[in-house]
């Protein structure tokens, strides 16, 4: 009834909230990125559903804002003088939603289940030589050789995070989805009044026990949930989102674009502010397993036409503090960016030597596809200037634009264009995922084991080998510069510039946790 009555108002007539409810009990409102297809934080990379995993489950290890990994559901943990033991005992009082308490062997399941999908997990698996539950309080980790990010990988908020499920859950095959949401975190999802394209509704788990050590610092500490019901409200179309949040029916927009923006900052009743401190990357995906992308000097070919300020002003507008360019293969302002191999996107742009260079890789008109959405902000802005970009290098372009749930969905199909397949695609990413090798996804180069593109490029995964177990950070910037030099030559994909994401929400919102749409801690004044 509320999205009902909301896309049938103008901004201007919307309602005032009701002011008799109590504001500890009035639910908070939030108009997310995206629809909510998958529920599973595992199967899919989609940062709503990861957004939607933090509500839900909690994980072993948080990282705090300086991306040191603290112990969360985790009580502490015990490394043999070898290096080659580690384990790691469970906090007091932890239960799943459903009452059953966690266990060791939930654990367990759960990171089988991570380590198959998780860019970090799979290299942790091929250093392990045995995963047990000693009790239900203790699990260990039995390893070939020292693995000095462990912490690290079980606590990064990189897609897809290692959150804990029951073991009846994270038995499911990594490459099928889950149909239930049962965690331990901070919110139990509602799975009655759940109804995708519309409305997702968490409330408070009144069983949830809080890490009682360190301060709260991004998914570390001490997560508190302060409000009883959380309602995520699916309002694709912005300036109805935007009269929503000045007339106070919505608390908070995860993501307006530029120009609703604009207005948002004259309403003093609302708070605009970069959702993350630090920038976000957006990509060029292709897909390696079918033509004409499966050739590498068809990929190489349109580098010369990329202009990154136009794929970020699509974004955020013309503002150059919003944007960078000059991108590379890591997060702008952390401490493995460099400016290696990136010169064919820094010489002058030119349709015309991309189309030449097309006509030398034996391109002879032969169709490739380009997929986007239309109801999430980033992903949707630069598939648009994608699609100019294919009209004017006058290729055989089918560009189907969809919402983004069906693109999370149809991204997986490894099928060739003739069975529904695709050729392209683009997206961005949070600026933990982009910091390192470790959680860097796109980057990996290990066939149809990677994320979808599937790239083979062996040279990558050697030099991400050496990149763990690199001595220190002069190394690591060493090897990371060698990444970017051969992603380059090869690619993978094409970074098209970071960008500042800008969030707005109602002023009597306070506490909220940067980095991403995260819900403990915040609080209504």
């Amino acid at each position: 009834m509320f999205r009902r009555s909301l896309l049938v108002a103008s901004a201007a007539t919307l309602a005032a909230p009701r002011l008799g409810h109590g504001q500890a009990t009035r639910p908070l409102r939030f108009v997310p990125q995206a629809n909510l297809t998958s529920l599973d934080p595992i199967w899919t990379t989609a940062n709503v559903t990861r957004n939607h995993g933090f509500m839900v489950y909690d994980t072993l290890y948080g990282m705090d804002a300086q991306f040191n990994p603290r112990p969360q559901m985790a009580s502490g943990h015990e490394v043999s003088d070898d290096k080659l033991s580690v384990t790691i005992t469970l906090r007091d009082g932890l239960k799943w939603h459903d009452g059953e308490a966690v266990r060791a062997a939930d654990c367990v399941a759960s990171l089988g289940r991570w380590m198959k999908r998780n860019p970090s997990g799979q290299q942790l698996e091929r250093a392990l030589e045995e995963l047990v539950a000693l009790d239900d309080k203790r699990l260990r980790f039995r390893l070939k050789k020292p693995f000095p990010l462990l912490f690290n990988a079980l606590a990064s908020p990189v897609n897809p995070v290692c959150f804990m499920m029951p073991e009846r859950l994270a038995r499911t095959d990594p490459f099928q989805q889950i149909r239930e949401s049962i965690g331990s975190g901070p919110f139990r999802f509602v799975p009655r009044e759940f109804n995708s394209g519309s409305m997702v509704v968490y409330e408070r788990n009144a069983d949830y026990v809080p890490n009682p050590n360190g301060p709260s610092s991004f998914t570390a500490g001490p997560k508190r949930p302060n409000f009883e019901r959380i309602e995520w409200h699916i309002i694709v179309d912005a300036s109805t989102a935007a009269g929503a949040l000045q007339t106070g029916e919505i608390d908070w927009y995860e993501q307006p674009p530029p120009e609703i923006q604009q207005l948002l900052r004259r309403n003093r009743n609302v708070t605009i502010e970069a959702i993350d401190p630090l920038p976000l990357t957006g990509i060029m995906r292709f897909n390696h397993l079918h033509p004409p992308f499966n050739d590498k000097k068809m990929r190489q070919a349109f580098l010369p036409a990329i202009n990154q300020e136009d794929f970020m002003q699509a974004v955020v507008g013309t503002d150059p503090n919003l944007y960078l360019s000059n991108v590379g293969i890591f997060t702008p302002g952390t401490p493995l960016a460099n400016d290696e191999g990136l010169e064919p996107l820094r010489t002058p742009r030119s349709l015309d030597a991309a189309k030449a260079a097309l006509r030398e890789a034996g391109y002879t008109n032969q169709p490739m596809r380009l997929i986007g959405p239309t109801d999430i902000l980033a992903p949707a802005a630069m598939t648009q200037v994608a699609a100019d970009l294919l009209r004017r290098l006058e290729v055989n372009a089918d560009i189907v634009i969809t919402d983004w749930g069906t693109v999370v969905q149809r991204r997986a199909s490894r099928e060739p264009l003739d069975r529904g397949g695709w050729s392209i695609f683009l997206t961005s990413f949070s600026s933990t995922d982009f910091m390192d090798p470790a959680g860097h996804f796109p980057l990996r180069g290990n066939g149809l084991s990677s994320w979808p593109g599937w790239p083979t490029i062996p040279r990558l995964e050697e030099l991400r080998d050496a990149w763990f177990d690199a001595p220190d950070l002069p190394s690591q910037q060493r090897l990371a510069r060698e990444m970017q030099r051969v992603a380059m030559d090869e690619v993978p994909f094409i970074p098209v510039g970071a960008y500042r994401s800008v969030t707005a929400h109602r002023r009597n919102l306070a506490d909220r946790v940067p980095g991403f749409a995260i819900f403990w801690n915040l609080r209504r004044t």
